[in-house]
Order: structure tokens, then sequence, then C-alpha cells
């Protein structure tokens, strides 16, 4: 709204007070709002908590201040999602905001996308936070620890798959025990999704990977790389696993929450298969002593039989006749030993034929293939559901198509009519009566239109 100057202004006034422009209060706040917006679109800031509270929203509203000044401040409920430590009153801060100005108010504002407490890093605190409070629900207690087994069949590997972790993992395994069945569980082990993606890894190894223990391993990195490993949903799906898990997450210094919850803590992913799997020629070696130690054991007792059997020949000084008998009997028990020994020694050897038979038949190459299988055909069945579907809705469609097509208005012009409109409004002439001469007029015929001005 503009003033002209009148002759009753006083000499001397400015002309940008004479000459003036009146501002609406919302159009002011609204070009302090620009202003504002535009000069401090992202900032850091430092300052204390203080009247913090969450409404039923959800998002939290509070009040950042120093010694000399104050701000309002607000972090929407997404961005509140996320932070790693309980905001309270009297905490010092750290934020990443954009000003904003609230125009039904006419206040400005801060509002943080980011916040962390100020000196101690919001990753460790958060780390000892979540420490002291599954600690203080006994997750990490040594009574609810399982024993691993100590030949485990198969072993499922939590880890990512494109890193060394795995590679290192099997090589070291394989090399203490060559026929070792290793199935890797792909995850992502660092990043914003990584924490569901290994609460489901370890779920589905759990529940489809057939192993007798999990290793839930990755490499070395700092305390934001191994972020994923420090957190709760990953803590309490490795408390809740059926199966012992062994967590072999970054160097030998690097310390998770992942290891106090595990059955077991290894200080590397090699030195995770080291404990894990046996030495396959200890366990040979094992089985060759007990083996011996059986021999003697039956050789003893064959000797014992053999004394015996002295002793009661000389003592009993009997008949020829009794003394033969006691000897083919024990001639036939003898034989009757070795004989089972060799079948029960065969039987075993069937029994590891057979196993190693189906180990190769369950070899991951199986399982890709008959799955490769099974893609191929859900793949031409989709496809044969997609062709019916859209020949349906083809079918569908042409009815409806022709229909539209007989209330087209152009296939009625192209018959030979017309429509008349009123210039310049444009509206559609239906009496003659309403049109007085020299209007103007506009004839709209299948192809082109006309302009005309009506003489009577």
């Amino acid at each position: 709204m503009s003033f002209r100057p009148s002759s009753k202004d006083p000499p001397g006034v400015p002309d940008a007070v004479v000459h003036r422009t009146v501002l609406s209060v919302s159009q002011l706040t609204i070009d302090i709002k620009q202003l504002l917006e535009e000069k401090f679109e992202f900032i850091w800031i430092t300052g204390e908590i203080s009247n913090f509270k969450i409404p039923a929203s959800g998002h939290a509203y509070f009040t950042l201040k120093d010694a000399e000044a104050q701000i309002a401040a607000v972090m929407f409920r997404g961005a509140r999602r996320t932070l790693r430590f309980e905001p309270r009153d009297g905490l010092s801060v750290v934020g990443l905001g954009r000003i904003s100005v609230y125009p039904p108010r006419g206040t400005y504002q801060i509002i943080l996308e980011y916040l962390e407490p100020a000196g101690a890093g919001a990753l460790q605190q958060a780390f000892e936070a979540l420490k002291a409070k599954l600690s203080a629900e006994g997750l990490f207690d040594a009574a609810r620890k399982r024993p691993l087994p100590s030949l485990p069949g198969k072993i499922a590997v939590v880890t990512s798959a494109t890193g060394a972790v795995f590679h290192d993992i099997c090589q070291v395994a394989l090399r203490r025990f060559p026929n070792l069945a290793i199935q890797l569980v792909p995850t992502a082990v660092q990043g914003a999704a990584a924490v569901d993606a290994i609460v489901r890894a370890i779920d589905l190894a759990n529940r489809h990977a057939g192993a007798d223990l999990i290793i839930l391993a990755r490499g070395g990195g700092s305390l934001e790389d191994l972020q994923a490993f420090n957190s709760e949903p990953v803590a309490r799906a490795i408390a809740a696993s059926a199966l012992p898990v062994v967590s072999a997450v970054g160097h030998e210094t690097d310390v998770t929450i992942a290891d106090f919850v595990a059955d077991r803590r290894a200080p590397t992913p090699s030195a995770a298969a080291e404990i894990v799997v046996p030495l396959k020629t200890e366990l040979a070696g094992r089985i060759r002593h007990l083996s011996d130690r059986l021999h003697d054991r039956i050789r003893a007792r064959l000797d014992l039989h053999r004394a015996r059997v002295g002793e009661m020949t000389a003592r009993l000084n009997g008949t020829r006749r009794r003394i033969d008998e006691a000897r083919l009997r024990l001639d036939d028990l003898a034989a009757r030993m070795a004989r089972g020994l060799g079948q029960r020694v065969a039987h075993q050897r069937q029994r590891i034929q057979w196993l190693v038979a189906r180990l190769a038949a369950a070899h991951p190459r199986q399982r890709v293939a008959r799955m490769r299988e099974r893609l191929a055909a859900e793949t031409d069945r989709l496809g044969s559901v997609h062709r019916l579907f859209i020949a349906r809705r083809r079918q569908a469609l042409d009815p409806m198509t022709a229909r539209l097509a007989a209330l087209n208005p152009l296939a009625v012009l192209a018959r030979g009519y017309s429509v008349t409109r009123r210039l310049p409004g444009k509206t559609a002439v239906r009496d003659a009566g309403t049109v007085e001469a020299g209007a103007k007029l506009e004839i709209l015929l299948a192809r082109g239109r006309l302009k005309a001005r009506v003489t009577e």
C-alpha cells in the first residue's frame, strides 16, 4: 500500500519515509523467514538443554541456552529416533540444524537434525549406557553362556560377502579340518542398515543353515565402523540365538557389546576358526591312541582268560575232554570277538562313507542348482500369469474404448456438425435469441475453427 506526499508533510522528511510502503505483519514475517532461512541454512550450535519435553506427537521441544542468550529448539520424531543418548535438562550438547521462523507466533527457532552430548562422544556414552543396561539384565553372566561343540558338523559364518573375513575363516578352518562344512550367511556389517541385516542373518542361521554354531565376524575399524555390533537389537539377537555364538569382531584390541553377550569371544576372525575347529590330525591321533588302548585291553583280557584256563587246567587235573572243551570254547570266543570287532570296524567305515556321501549331496552347489531350477520354473509361471493378466485387461478395455469413441464430441463434429461459442467467454450458444447483432462467435469444426460476427 503506497502513499503520495501531502502538502502538509514537513520539509526535510526523507523520501523513504514520505514515499513509504506499508507491509502487513504476515508479509514482514515472511520476508524475515526467507532472510533467516537463506542466511542460516545449516549451522552447528552448542548450548545447555532446558524445558525439555516430548508431547504426544513424538517431537522434542526444548530451549538451548548459554549464560547470555537462549533460543527455542525442536527435533522432529524421525531425527530424535537416531539419538544414541537420552536428552535431559541441564545437559550440554552440540547440534546441527537450520534456523526457521514460525509465522503464527512470529518467533524464530532452530530445527535440529543431529544432536550429541558435548565433551564425551555420543557413541562412547551410548556404548557404556547399553553395556550397563544389558549387564544389569544378566545378558553377560557366565552362567548363561553355552559350551561350544567339540566337533561341529557345520559352521554358519555371519559376515560380509565381499570382505576378506569369510576367506580367512575358511582358510584357517579347512586347514585344520579339510572336509568341514562352512555356510556363509551374508549381511551388511557397517552402515545404517547393518543392525537389521545382522539380526535377520542370525535368525536365518538359526532357522535354515542347519549349523551347529555361529561365528559372527567382521574386520577391525573405528567405534563408528563397529557401531552395528554395539547396538541393542544385535545384542538381543545373539542372546536369543538357539545356536552358540562366537563373536569375532574387529582386532584383538576392539571390544564390542556383541563380545560380552556371545557365548565365546575370539580376538580375531582367524582365531575364531582356530577356537571352534579342532585339528583333524590331533583327532586322528586320539582315535589311534584309543584304538591301541582298546586292542591292548582285548589282548590283556585274552591273556587273562588264557592264564585262568591254564590255572584251572593245572588245578583241576581233570579229564582231557573237559580241557579240550574249554580250549575250544576259548578259541571260539576269541574268534567271535575278533569277528565282532571286525564287523564293528566295517560298520563304522560304512557309516563314515555314508556320511561323506550325504555331505557331498548337501554341498552348496547342489542346493544352488535346485534353486536355479526352481527359479526358472517360477519365472516361466510368472510370465504366463503376466501374459494372461494383460490379455484379460485388454479384453476388458476394448468395450470401454469403443464406448469412449462413441461418446467423443469430435466424432460428432466429423459427421458435419459444429459447436458455436460466444467470444471472448467461449460459452456454448444454444439459443439464437441470446445472441445480439454484432456479437463475435467461434465455430468449432471437425478440422479447425471459424470466427464470425452476427449480422442479424
